[in-house]
């Protein structure tokens, strides 16, 4: 296996130059399947995760959150982003501990959003979610570790989609030490553009999904990064649910012979 602190550079190195596609492997299976596949690095899901728990997204408690992360890296030899979601507190100083603790599991990157899970005040106040961001900062370079912290703002996926203010944002973000910056839930190539050029030189991170924009036009328009959230485990959940719903409710067994053939996954896992 890489040595953690050479995954680390290498991810640090990612994001430098070019654009890659960092996606979103949500248990060990699925990571080392997309490790096989060529991807430069990974990220976890905080959706697929709790998912797989059979609950909703963010209703995984940290030391959950931490164990996973361990499982994510043990499993394949990559750097892998940790989708940390607001930092499993509120005050920046916890935030800053569970950062401190989150370094341990070799993660090589981190994100902290400013969503608070309010429907009536979905966003942190602005100078509380920069001390958030300040305090993840610290806590990195306490550790010695050079992991990448990536500042999100969802605005646009919380049902405050203004532009201005999420670029404001991300600009304090990077001011308080961000490594990378990403607003989630971007749907027009104009308002990608408009973040890449408002926050240059730091870099972007996009989520799929801005009018069915690929990778070489992502990467035309300056995007460093591109994430796919849970949209992975999505597809493989609507699989699953097709086959099952077919079986419960007709009683055939037509979807499953779409399935990967067994020799297929069972040699992968043999490697």
């Amino acid at each position: 296996m890489t040595p953690i602190d050479d995954r680390r550079r290498e991810f640090r190195r990612l994001h430098q130059t070019g654009c890659f596609v960092l996606p979103n492997p949500w248990d060990p299976g699925s990571a080392r399947l997309l490790a096989q596949l060529g991807f430069p690095a990974l990220a976890t899901t905080s959706s697929g995760l709790a998912w797989s728990l059979g609950r909703p997204d963010n209703h995984v408690t940290l030391d959950e959150a931490l164990a996973h992360f361990r499982a994510i890296v043990g499993a394949v030899d990559l750097p892998v982003n940790a989708d940390f979601e607001g930092g499993f507190a509120v005050e920046p100083a916890a935030v800053g501990a569970n950062v401190l603790r989150a370094t341990g599991t070799g993660i090589a990157g981190i994100s902290i959003e400013d969503s608070t899970g309010d429907a009536l005040q979905p966003l942190f106040d602005f100078d509380l979610s920069v001390a958030r961001v300040r305090a993840a900062r610290a806590a990195i370079d306490a550790s010695g570790a050079d992991v990448v912290l990536t500042g999100r703002s969802e605005g646009f996926i919380v049902g405050r989609p203004d532009l201005e203010e999420t670029i404001r944002r991300l600009r304090a973000y990077a001011s308080a030490g961000a490594d990378c910056l990403y607003a989630p839930g971007l749907r027009s190539r104009s308002a990608i553009s408009a973040v890449v050029a408002a926050v240059a030189p730091w870099p972007v991170n996009v989520l799929i999904g801005a009018e069915g924009a690929g990778v070489a036009e992502l990467s035309a328009m300056g995007v460093r990064r591109i994430s796919v959230g849970g949209a992975l485990a999505r597809a493989a959940w609507g699989g699953f649910l097709e086959a099952a719903r077919e079986i419960a409710e007709r009683g055939t067994f037509t979807s499953l012979l779409r399935a990967v053939p067994f020799a297929d996954i069972d040699g992968a896992f043999a490697r």
